[in-house]
């Protein structure tokens, strides 16, 4: 066997095993080889195992000097495309108005709504590469990046259209979702602006391939499951998958519309109760929890500990956005999925792996085996734990991408 790249010198090369990328049923199960080496060819890995059985000839060899080596974080739920701030809500916040409070008074989204309005497309890559690079450093090679702060149909494109140069400005891969985000203040428009949404805004994405699946807020204060429903409906007649922002302050019954359409996730969780597990766990969608929400509104966690023990396949995300989740770390929101979600270390990184990357719909990534993209991360010390353990400083040395060093 002939490779472009071997990598060698890998203390521990630790990866989900391959039952896990078939919907998550394997989360506590991790592949741990020592003294390892992967051999890369045209971006891909065509070989991983222990150093001493590789057998082939590489053109160039990389010692990364006894460490470990992980799988690309895969970061499955993101708006990192915003304008504006949110620290007039954040002093709000911490002075004990409610997050729905301050959406009902005008603030909140409905500001990040405005000021993204203001932006010029330019503007907006301007300010949303740094978060990817952010991100990018942290470990994340795969990026969801939604819409949302749009609202009128043009904006939405406008901001798909940024995603789409803030994908060209890095080396990450960035996945573009339509999130339809919430509904007009009045509440005499909304049907007026579903009906827009389903024949201009979703025809527009998909005919234009701007983004590869269609999100909807259920939430009292957002979209009601009816609505959600008729928006799930058209995306996918024209061909786009659906995931659901949902059960975050209320149980309102969008994790069952996801499970029963199909979605590929349903996000948040953090108010799903103890009846609707089963639910869920018996499906082929993923629970995507956000402990960066938790931590920053102060808000229950997501069941995540329940979740995995009921048999759901659980992936992470860092909601990186400027109201909830001013997360701008993928490797922290793993670390912050074990204390406050109660996931074991194994499972925080088949989460944030394998399991972030089927939430998103793909299966080229988040592990490291023959097949799959070279998409990985080296630690900075021997010991795949610190990338768990970690708090307060960056645990990630090199980031590599289609057997490109990008980092490091």
């Amino acid at each position: 066997m002939n490779a472009d790249l071997l990598v060698t010198g890998i203390s521990q090369l630790v990866t989900a095993e391959g039952a896990a990328a078939k919907h998550g049923r394997a989360m506590r199960e991790l592949k741990i080889v020592e003294g390892a080496a992967i051999a890369c060819a045209e971006g891909n890995i065509v070989w991983a195992g222990a150093h001493s059985e590789w057998t082939g000839e590489a053109v160039a060899t990389v010692d990364v000097g006894h460490r470990a080596v992980v799988p690309g974080l895969i970061d499955p739920h993101t708006h990192a495309v915003w304008a504006g701030d949110r620290l007039a809500d954040f002093e709000a916040r911490t002075s004990g108005a409610s997050y729905e409070s301050t959406l009902a008074a005008g603030g909140g989204m409905r500001s990040t709504i405005r000021a993204t309005a203001g932006a010029s497309r330019e503007e907006l890559v301007a300010l949303t590469v740094p978060r990817i690079e952010a991100l990018l450093r942290s470990g994340a090679t795969t990026i969801e990046v939604k819409s949302g702060y749009g609202f009128t149909p043009a904006a939405e494109i406008a901001m798909l259209e940024a995603i789409q140069s803030v994908a060209a400005c890095t080396k990450a891969r960035v996945v573009p979702t339509l999130l339809i985000h919430i509904p007009p203040p009045d509440a005499r428009d909304r049907a007026s602006y579903l009906a827009q949404i389903c024949g201009e805004l979703i025809p527009e994405v998909a005919r234009h391939r701007l983004a590869a699946a269609v999100d909807v807020f259920v939430e009292r204060e957002a979209w009601h499951v009816e609505e959600a429903e008729i928006f799930f409906r058209c995306a996918q007649e024209h061909g786009l998958a659906i995931k659901v922002h949902s059960e975050q302050f209320h149980s309102v019954g969008g994790m069952e519309l996801g499970v029963r359409m199909g979605a590929l996730s349903v996000d948040h969780l953090e108010a799903l109760k103890p009846e609707q597990m089963a639910t869920i766990a018996g499906s082929r969608t993923f629970a995507t929890i956000l402990p960066g929400v938790s931590l920053h509104l102060g808000i229950p966690e997501a069941p995540g500990r329940a979740l995995v023990d009921a048999g759901a396949a659980v992936a992470v995300g860092t909601d990186l956005n400027p109201g909830s989740s001013p997360l701008f770390s993928s490797a922290l929101a793993l670390a912050l999925a074990v204390r406050l979600n109660g996931l074991t270390a194994a499972e925080a990184l088949v989460a944030g792996t394998v399991n972030a990357a089927c939430a998103l719909g793909l299966n080229d990534c988040g592990r490291i085996e023959a097949g799959a993209r070279a998409d990985f991360i080296v630690l900075d010390g021997s010991d795949w734990r610190d990338l768990i353990y970690t708090l307060g400083a960056n645990p990630v040395r090199q980031v590599w991408i289609r057997g490109e060093r990008v980092i490091g």
